[in-house]
């Protein structure tokens, strides 16, 4: 029973990161971590808000603050149909030129473009080494580098690093140099904050605030503005998401795809047409 636990990774094992990574993300995201990625993602989103030329972005949409769960949706289901399906299926497709056809209204830095898209290779990663229920393999960790870096091609990302450590480093320079507080940090950061706590009946929000600040780095705190955790609520926390990861270790594999889009989502819950996902058109 416990070495059926490890199929998908014996799979995994025999495929090419180079030339099978879609296949490997799509299990990785449908089958092996779907819990784990959709939570790393939003802290890999978290990250992106700390950069005060995006967070300014962000703000100026008024997506955020009017529509933070149509926000939220959208970039998730974009995201998602592309894990789901590969960048190159028609649903794959018509994700990634929606995505374009969104990032084309504003002035983007490339800069910008190479850090976020980073994020969503290297979050995962990190999230996965302190709390997956097991670790990811090295097919694994190429095959979200060289997946990423082909959708960062077709949305045109221009100086895409060629190797899975030399990103790693842009990631990590990126942030050195340009993690710092601004206002428009704080109301992005708030707004999401605040969505996150939506979810839950009114009176576990006061309680939920700090443990959300407990799964934050000190860096996205001070950036948003936001106190730092106790490191005895940091150590509770990681504990408890750590128990999660050895129950999980238990259970048989997963024998249906659990992706986002799979279940019902809160903006559409009859449905959505991706052509029609992100900001309405100015007029």
């Amino acid at each position: 029973m416990l070495g059926d636990r490890y199929k998908n990774l014996h799979l995994i094992q025999q495929l090419d990161p180079v030339h099978d990574h879609c296949q490997i993300y799509h299990l990785i995201n449908g089958y092996e971590f779907s819990w784990d990625m959709t939570r790393s993602l939003e802290v890999a989103l978290m990250r992106t808000y700390c950069i005060p030329s995006i967070s300014k972005l962000l703000n100026q949409t008024g997506e955020f603050i009017h529509r933070p769960q149509k926000r939220y949706d959208d970039t998730s289901i974009i995201v998602v149909e592309i894990a789901k399906w590969g960048y190159d299926s028609d649903r794959g497709k018509q994700a990634w030129e929606r995505m374009n056809a969104i990032h084309r209204r504003f002035r983007i830095d490339n800069a910008d473009f190479l850090y976020v898209l980073s994020t969503f290779i290297y979050e995962p990663i990190r999230w996965n080494a302190r709390f997956g229920w097991r670790l990811m393999c090295e097919q694994e960790k190429l095959a979200a580098f060289y997946f990423w870096r082909e959708v960062g091609k077709r949305m045109e990302i221009q100086d895409i690093p060629e190797s899975f450590a030399e990103f790693e480093r842009y990631n990590l320079d990126y942030e050195k140099q340009n993690f710092h507080y601004s206002d428009t940090n704080r109301r992005v950061g708030e707004a999401t904050r605040d969505l996150f706590l939506s979810w839950y009946p009114w009176w576990m929000r006061s309680l939920l605030t700090p443990i959300i600040y407990a799964l934050l780095d000190d860096t996205i705190l001070d950036a948003f503005g936001f106190p730092h955790s106790s490191p005895l609520l940091r150590s509770l926390v990681a504990n408890i998401l750590k128990l999660r990861a050895r129950f999980l270790r238990l259970l048989p594999p997963r024998t249906q795809p659990n992706f986002y889009i799979d279940s019902p989502i809160r903006t559409y819950p009859n449905g959505y047409e991706i052509e029609k996902l992100g900001p309405a058109e100015s007029k």
